[in-house]
């Protein structure tokens, strides 16, 4: 189940460097998602953006971020995923992943994530949680070796940001305390994926689902943006869908997608394959919640997403035969970065 990418990246080498992670679990009895939100800058720690942070988007799309200003707290595995960041301890120790209990014990501010553990404390956010997660789905054909979401060309330095969809879906059963109120959940749907580099894309959209009210164990995911390919810039999208055990891939170099993107309120994607062909619209009325994302100048305010948007899908075979046509009012939209004055159709 491990994808590609799924380790730490930086080399040890230089200061233009991010990596960020995302993680979701979604509450479809209370409509409500907890988005997870890490990073870390300049871990060499030499310049003013050095450093990491965590933000998480609770219920009622509240956000809030915390420091981590000591990228030498931060630690994380290279040959899988792995990784914490410690703020508030009395260990004198290398920071490292720690057992449920020993972390519950010593560490007073700060996370740890694997592919199935998920557990931290922000103390001044008055915010905990601890979950554990049975990865159903990765990136790519079950029970096949999973792919890079960028294909094989992201294992080349040429694309600014990487980008990887760790885990499409799976079931996390733990709890998490949020400001006064404890929430329980058992099987919730869970999404991780993260990207690497010297910035995020000069500009970008994206669309998540994995929990569907009538449409059990479907997830999908779609996302484009401006993106740096050496010495030029690309504008490229995707969509993947997980489904009865099946992986439907649009990719550029396997299908033809157009979009129109509204600066906020309405996402809409067309994708056509040798064999499929989709449609995804997003649609959303509220006004959504301002995240950093890292820059080359460090965390900028500069992205817009909800967790509780409308997300409608239909996927069929080039000949018209329906394979699935679903609908959620819990679906991630966002839209980032500049030159957003107007619709971006492609």
């Amino acid at each position: 189940m491990q994808t590609p990418h799924s380790g730490y990246h930086w080399n040890g080498l230089g200061r233009d460097f991010f990596e960020g992670w995302y993680f979701r679990v979604t509450l479809p009895e209370i409509s409500e998602s907890f988005a997870f939100m890490y990073s870390i800058e300049d871990p060499s720690g030499d310049s003013t953006h050095s450093g990491g942070a965590a933000q998480i988007l609770g219920i009622d799309e509240q956000h809030l971020l915390c420091p981590f200003p000591d990228p030498q707290k931060f630690w994380a595995a290279k040959d899988r995923l792995a990784l914490g960041h410690w703020g508030e301890t009395n260990l004198d120790i290398r920071p490292q992943l720690l057992s449920v209990e020993e972390f519950d014990r010593q560490i007073t501010q700060g996370y740890q994530v694997t592919a199935t553990l998920h557990q931290g404390v922000l103390p001044a956010q008055d915010c905990r949680w601890c979950y554990h997660t049975l990865p159903v789905y990765g990136w790519g054909q079950p029970q096949q070796p999973q792919q890079a979401t960028a294909g094989w060309l992201s294992y080349l330095p040429i694309f600014e940001p990487g980008w990887q969809i760790l885990m499409a879906h799976g079931l996390a059963t733990g709890w998490i305390e949020w400001r006064g109120n404890r929430y329980e959940f058992n099987h919730a749907p869970a999404y991780s994926e993260k990207n690497w580099g010297r910035s995020f894309p000069e500009k970008w959209f994206w669309l998540n689902c994995n929990s569907f009210s009538e449409t059990v164990g479907l997830a999908v995911t779609a996302g484009g943006g401006k993106r740096k390919v050496l010495w030029t810039t690309e504008e490229v999208a995707m969509v993947g869908i997980h489904y009865h055990g099946r992986f439907y891939e649009f990719v550029p170099w396997n299908s033809q997608i157009s979009w129109q993107i509204q600066p906020w309120g309405e996402w809409r994607i067309q994708a056509t394959n040798g064999d499929f062909q989709v449609e995804l619209t997003g649609k959303t009325d509220l006004a959504g919640t301002i995240v950093s994302t890292p820059t080359e100048q460090g965390l900028v305010m500069c992205c817009r997403d909800t967790l509780k948007g409308l997300l409608s899908i239909d996927l069929r075979t080039r000949q018209g035969q329906q394979i699935i046509t679903a609908n959620s009012n819990l679906a991630g939209l966002e839209v980032g970065g500049t030159g957003w004055e107007q619709a971006w159709n492609n």
